[in-house]
């Protein structure tokens, strides 16, 4: 199991890091992004704060603590310098919010996120054909989304990058402790999402390449 969009207190989570990884440790996950809420005003504050929570707690945690963040509701002209900023910074994985349909998400936003060359693009929403052959050209990983009112496009956000052959994440963008996925109902996404088995097995693929291939904090 692996989760590359979660949420602590430093945004709008429940949760100090230790406590986060360690709820997710005890259902068996290998390996668990935080990333927080961010724009502007507070990427050099949270990145340093979670780079110096990995560094800590990796040493002696069985899941991995991936330092992410997730830029929100940001101007798509300001995706592309925020995201250089956030790498510069230290984050090893930066997820976008998506168009989500429960959010009022500037439009340009999916596009502006795929055209930067984020890892995720969270929660797309009415994401377009030619929005996922953009992903699956840059190898960015299209959510979806375990949280309520975000998932309501799931089917769509599957069938776009099954067309597009884009990669797919399942991520529960969890805020609470109660939100984070089991191994059962993580499939339960997939597959409800319309998914087969075999496509469920290479989403749980892609993310763990995705894993593979990022930056050390070392």
């Amino acid at each position: 199991m692996i989760d590359l969009h979660t949420h602590t207190f430093f945004s709008d989570g429940a949760l100090v890091p230790a406590e986060h990884v360690r709820r997710v440790e005890v259902l068996g996950y290998t390996a668990i992004a935080i990333t927080d809420h961010a724009d502007s005003s507070n990427i050099h504050l949270l990145i340093p704060a979670l780079l110096k929570a990995a560094r800590d707690l990796n040493p002696h945690t069985a899941t991995r603590l991936i330092v992410g963040v997730e830029l929100t509701h940001v101007p798509p002209a300001l995706i592309a310098p925020l995201t250089r900023e956030s790498r510069a910074l230290g984050a090893q994985l930066v997820v976008v919010h998506g168009e989500t349909p429960v959010e009022p998400v500037v439009p340009g936003t999916n596009r502006a996120a795929l055209e930067a060359g984020v890892d995720v693009l969270a929660h797309p929403g009415f994401i377009t054909e030619e929005e996922a052959k953009l992903a699956a050209k840059n190898n960015i990983l299209l959510e979806l989304s375990g949280r309520k009112g975000h998932s309501l496009t799931n089917g769509h956000v599957a069938r776009m990058a099954t067309l597009a052959n884009a990669p797919l994440a399942i991520n529960a963008d969890a805020h609470a402790p109660g939100d984070f996925l089991t191994a059962a109902m993580a499939e339960t996404v997939g597959l409800g999402a319309g998914l087969s088995r075999e496509q469920y097995q290479l989403v749980r693929r892609n993310m763990a390449a995705l894993v593979e291939r990022l930056p050390s904090i070392d």
